[in-house]
């Protein structure tokens, strides 16, 4: 069965490898190359949705020897919420699984439990940071 919940990949790989950096040692820059293959992806796909992280102000980057990705700021100040704006844009909830609604119904067939999950959903990467998801993915 599917999930309920539809998380992009980009949004995937950016929560694994914030995960990942936060398990690693204090915010010693780490690479991309580090991370996909600790991980287990792509590295292009990675280094995409990490210069993202960067733009937003999330990550910094540094080049050269000993170079790579680091926390631009705390990392209990940054949320999952954070991360997913940063990768998808703001974060749009919808009362319909279909993007028009479609039935005709004079309420939805799952009642009130769409609003409910979705504000749940919201809650919850508003109030969750990436210090609090440090433990998710073993350091080595």
């Amino acid at each position: 069965m599917k999930s309920a919940l539809n998380i992009s990949e980009a949004y995937s790989l950016a929560l694994h490898a914030t995960a990942y950096m936060a398990s690693q040692s204090k915010n010693r820059p780490i690479s991309a190359h580090e991370m996909s293959s600790r991980l287990g992806v792509s590295e292009a796909h990675l280094s995409k949705v990490l210069q993202r992280l960067t733009r937003a102000g999330i990550l910094r980057s540094s080049r050269g020897p000993g170079g790579g990705f680091s926390f631009s700021r705390p990392e209990g100040d940054i949320t999952l919420l954070d991360i997913y704006e940063s990768v998808e844009g703001p974060l749009k909830l919808a009362d319909c699984l279909f993007e028009t609604e479609i039935c005709g119904r004079k309420r939805c067939i799952f009642d009130d439990l769409l609003p409910s999950v979705n504000e749940q959903f919201k809650e919850y990467l508003e109030k969750t940071t990436v210090e609090s998801i440090r433990d998710v993915i073993g350091s080595d």
